[in-house]
């Protein structure tokens, strides 16, 4: 039994079914975040920023409880790539990703909204690509159209057909939550899994 309660600072249904995983009852909170990047701010920087942003939205709310705030953006050669949107852009997506590596860092804080304790990771998660020809990709699109995916692809789905491999410590990192990581920080909140 855990005593103090749980939020999901997010809106994700990708990130509450990973959460879901841990089997411990949570609340959810859509965080009002501008999510504009902030001059001369590095990706890493950037979805630290966001996920304690995200969490620290739901404080008045929830002044008792212990919430996850997360934060994703994927890193092609630099910079960072956002959602698709549609299919000719994840078609182009795709194509510059082929024989390539795309990096994903997943921001991650857990905050105790009533002692104020933050802690904060981010987490990279690198996914090496086949070489794609036109063909696979269009049929996958059209497979499974993640076009509000970042990355124009599923890594729970048919997505991993285009990887050649996958490098990191949590495959969970990748579809959007860290769970490793948060249960390491839900330990140092008392909170040891299984229950």
């Amino acid at each position: 039994m855990i005593t103090t309660p749980l939020v999901l600072a997010s809106t994700s249904p990708f990130r509450a079914e990973l959460l879901a995983r841990l089997q411990l009852p949570f609340d959810t909170f859509a965080p009002e975040v501008d999510e504009t990047p902030q001059p001369r701010e590095t990706p890493a920087d950037m979805v630290r920023r966001l996920s304690i942003l995200k969490a620290e939205a739901a404080r008045a709310d929830f002044p008792q409880h212990l919430v996850i705030g997360s934060d994703q953006c994927a890193v092609f050669d630099g910079a960072i790539i956002g959602k698709p949107g549609n299919h000719p852009n994840a078609v182009a997506q795709l194509s510059r990703f082929s024989g390539s590596r795309v990096t994903f860092l997943t921001g991650l804080c857990l905050l105790n909204t009533a002692t104020g304790q933050q802690q904060v990771s981010v987490e990279p998660f690198d996914v090496h690509f086949r070489q794609l020809s036109s063909r696979q990709i269009d049929n996958y699109l059209r497979a499974e159209q993640p076009y509000a995916c970042a990355g124009s692809f599923k890594s729970e789905g048919l997505g991993i057909t285009l990887f050649e491999k996958l490098e990191g410590e949590d495959p969970n990192s990748l579809i959007g939550l860290p769970l490793i990581r948060l249960v390491g920080f839900l330990a140092n909140e008392g909170i040891i899994l299984p229950l």
